[in-house]
C-alpha cells in the first residue's frame, strides 16, 4: 500500500457534528470511536470522539477527534484542506456546502493562473481551498 497524506483535524468537543457534516458534504463511510469505547467508560468525555475517519468514494480520507482530556484546543491558521480537480460540478457542490454556513475569504472565481479558485472557512472554522483545474483549449 502506498503512503497516504490526509488531514487530521482536532475539535473542541464537536468532532462528531463536524465529521457527520463532512460526510453529508462528501458522502462515503464514517467510522467514529469514542473515548468510552476505548477504555474510559463513565468518564466525563466518554461520549466524545477519540478517533474518527471518513473514507469517501472519491478517494478522500479525512480524520479527526476531540481533544483528549488535559490538552488545550488551539485553532490555528497553519493548515487548510485543499480540494482540487477537473470535475467542476462536484467541486462546486462541495464549495456550496462548505461555504454555505461558513465564511468566504476568496470567492470561487477564475484566478490569474487560469483556474477557478476560492477559499472559505466552514461553520466549524476549518479553512478550505477549492481549485477547479481549467483544461487548456
Amino acid at each position: 500500500m502506498a503512503s497516504l497524506l490526509n488531514p487530521y483535524l482536532s475539535f473542541d468537543g464537536d468532532a462528531r457534528q463536524a465529521l457527520e457534516f463532512y460526510k453529508e458534504v462528501f458522502g462515503g463511510e464514517l467510522r467514529l470511536n469514542t473515548f468510552g469505547e476505548v477504555g474510559h467508560p463513565g468518564a466525563e468525555n466518554s461520549d466524545k470522539i477519540m478517533h474518527g475517519m471518513l473514507t469517501t468514494t472519491e478517494g478522500f480520507t479525512l480524520m479527526g477527534s476531540d481533544m483528549p482530556p488535559g490538552m488545550e484546543h488551539k485553532p490555528g491558521n497553519n493548515f487548510a484542506v485543499s480540494l482540487s480537480g477537473e470535475d467542476e460540478s462536484t467541486l462546486r457542490g462541495y464549495w456550496d456546502k462548505l461555504s454555505g454556513s461558513g465564511s468566504v475569504s476568496v470567492p470561487l472565481e477564475k484566478q490569474m493562473w487560469g483556474d477557478v479558485f476560492g477559499m472559505c472557512a466552514d461553520r466549524f472554522g476549518i479553512p478550505w481551498m477549492v481549485n477547479i483545474n481549467q483544461r487548456e483549449s
